[in-house]
């Protein structure tokens, strides 16, 4: 067994082999480089608390946690504030080798939708262990604007990977040295002795203007506002769901406790294509507060000269002060099994962030 993320044309034979199944059957541009989309079935499910389901089915705790169930055939609301589980079209039909991991897909994130991915008898969110079989279910709560969603809406990710396969700091600084990682404001490859190593790569926050943001440094959500139809692509109007945010003197901002905020890295990004990433919280120690959703990278993310990470900031408890640069997130990167047959910004893919500069979801007109 090689150790490493599965790409593409594996994730393509596992559904072949019919490891993996769908009524209706997975479709082709649902496989991603490194990763897998998953789609809400026909029907949810409004709970009273979101829950684990260590030692029983997730139908089995439904029964119980149930409000009251819906059919999302003709699209149903996700009120704001509220716990849902829906289950997923996509299921495990034959036992797997693989561990898999999920994560909200980009759009997911950037509209301050919390979700986690449920199987049956797991202990963990968003993790399902080698060997099961069965449904998978997600859980949905809506944190800044009432949603709408239907049936065949891809909210969230998987991806199948074996042994050991993330990449030690000594390995990230070889791979710079070979083609750089890291670039910055002027477009330039990060000098190898100014990366940012700790079990990964460090990256920092923008909240100053520079060659291509000029406009807002970032955003804030309205607290009220009207439903989001999440199947139309460019159909919303940014100011009725988002206040931009002005450069701030120095580049110093506060942002408030329990507001959800849009940035942008301070760096760009390129992943190899022999590579994956995943974006993950720097250090709870840096303060109270989350500072992403959406977390897969896949392989060729950022073209050859790297684009900006989109980072989804949410404060608990306390004011926080950024500042341009600092330190506020790393990504993890893995090597993957084989070399995916198509990468990030193929034109086979609908690859929406290739080259984003700040940018709010796809389901925006553009400003």
């Amino acid at each position: 067994m090689t150790d490493g993320i599965l790409v593409h044309q594996q994730i393509r034979a596992l559904i072949e082999a019919g490891a993996l199944a769908s009524t209706p059957a997975i479709a082709p541009t649902q496989i991603q480089p490194a990763s897998l989309d998953l789609r809400l079935s026909t029907r949810g499910f409004r709970v009273r608390s979101g829950f684990l389901p260590e030692n029983c089915r997730v139908a089995d705790r439904l029964e119980e946690m149930t409000l009251y169930p819906f059919d999302l055939t003709d699209g149903a609301v996700l009120e704001k504030g509220h716990c849902y589980i829906i289950p997923l079209l996509e299921r495990i039909e034959k036992p797997l080798k693989h561990t898999v991991r999920a994560n909200p897909k980009s759009s997911t994130g950037r509209l301050d939708l919390f979700t986690r991915v449920l199987a049956d008898r797991c202990g963990r969110f968003e993790t399902v262990p080698p060997g099961y079989t069965g449904p998978l279910y997600l859980e949905i709560v809506p944190r800044s604007f009432p949603v709408r969603v239907r049936t065949g809406l891809s909210l969230c990710q998987i991806r199948f990977s074996d042994g050991e396969a993330s990449l030690t700091d000594d390995e990230l600084r070889a791979e710079h040295e070979r083609a750089p990682l890291l670039f910055d404001d002027a477009g330039q490859p990060l000098p190898v002795e100014d990366l940012r190593l700790d079990n990964g790569l460090m990256m920092g926050i923008a909240t100053r203007c520079d060659r291509d943001i000029r406009g807002p440094i970032g955003y804030v959500a309205r607290r009220y506002t009207a439903v989001l139809d999440m199947s139309e692509e460019a159909g919303h109007d940014m100011d009725a769901y988002f206040q931009p945010i002005s450069e701030p003197q120095r580049g110093q901002l506060i942002v408030e406790p329990e507001e959800f905020y849009i940035f942008a890295s301070k760096e760009r990004v390129r992943i190899p294509a022999h590579l994956a990433a995943e974006m993950v919280a720097y250090d709870v120690g840096i303060g109270e507060l989350r500072t992403n959703y959406a977390g897969f990278f896949d392989n060729g993310f950022g073209g050859a000269t790297g684009t900006r990470a989109v980072l989804e900031v949410r404060p608990h408890d306390v004011p926080f002060l950024l500042e341009d640069g600092q330190v506020f997130f790393k990504l993890d990167f893995f090597r993957t099994q084989e070399h995916p047959e198509v990468i990030y910004g193929d034109q086979r893919l609908s690859s929406h962030y290739q080259g984003q500069a700040l940018k709010l979801s796809k389901h925006f007109r553009p400003v």
